[in-house]
């Protein structure tokens, strides 16, 4: 074969750990499958998340006699499997997958095409336990409109006690009063219900300067979600 020769293929199984894929291919009418290490990229192009299913082009390498042969120059092409999922969340964002534990990370692996897809956990979440991985849950997809980045977020959340206080005084506009942890030149840092959770404050110059750890702020909160909380002082 060629060495120079583009060859268009399909991966059929991606190796986080040791940064390879495994890539199937046709070669004469026969089906063939080679690997290529993920790393063996342009440096200065943003690295692309291979996953299975992608349907990519690739060089060979290493064809001479008695040598291995393996891929080089991969390239992504598209996932037709991906433009279904990003489509049907355009009306319908919800989807069914099992939770996975892979190279110390949580994906979830949607159960009809078999992606597997980041799990993005609040840091006022608790980690799903072990004993609910390979179970079914529902999940909905992050940055739709960014395929790159794509990610999945659970439907059902595991909030700490505090973060669930936070979400009642938010929907009630509930005063609390939250003690200072730090100040900087661009803002106050405040503990909100014990040192779980902390948000930071503008306040005028004047006033910045004149705070100290450990004084006392009336707070409400206008702002939550899982990723993010907004406080302003009491008037």
């Amino acid at each position: 074969m060629d060495n120079n020769a583009i060859i268009i293929g399909k991966i059929t199984s991606v190796n986080h750990e040791k940064e390879y894929v495994s890539i199937e291919y046709i070669h004469k009418d026969k089906k063939k499958t080679i690997t290529c290490k993920t790393d063996d990229r342009e440096k200065t192009k943003k690295p692309h998340q291979y996953r299975a299913g992608d349907a990519v082009s690739f060089q060979i390498k290493g064809a001479d006699r008695g040598k291995r042969i393996v891929a080089r120059d991969l390239k992504f092409l598209y996932n037709t499997a991906i433009e279904q999922l990003i489509h049907k969340a355009a009306t319908d964002n919800r989807f069914k997958g099992y939770l996975k534990w892979v190279d110390d990370q949580f994906f979830v692996k949607e159960w009809d095409t078999y992606l597997f897809f980041p799990l993005v956990l609040s840091k006022w979440e608790k980690p799903p336990a072990e004993k609910s991985f390979n179970e079914p849950v529902e999940f909905k997809l992050l940055h739709p409109d960014k395929p790159q980045k794509l990610a999945a977020e659970l439907f059902t959340h595991d909030y700490i006690p505090e973060f669930r206080k936070a979400v009642q005084h938010f929907k009630n506009r509930m005063e609390i009063e939250a003690p200072v942890a730090k100040v900087s030149p661009y803002g106050a840092y405040l503990d909100l219900f014990g040192d779980k959770i902390q948000t930071k404050i503008q306040l005028p110059t004047e006033e910045l300067s004149s705070l100290k750890r450990g004084d006392m702020l009336k707070v409400i909160i206008t702002h939550l979600s899982n990723t993010r909380i907004v406080v302003e002082k009491v008037k």
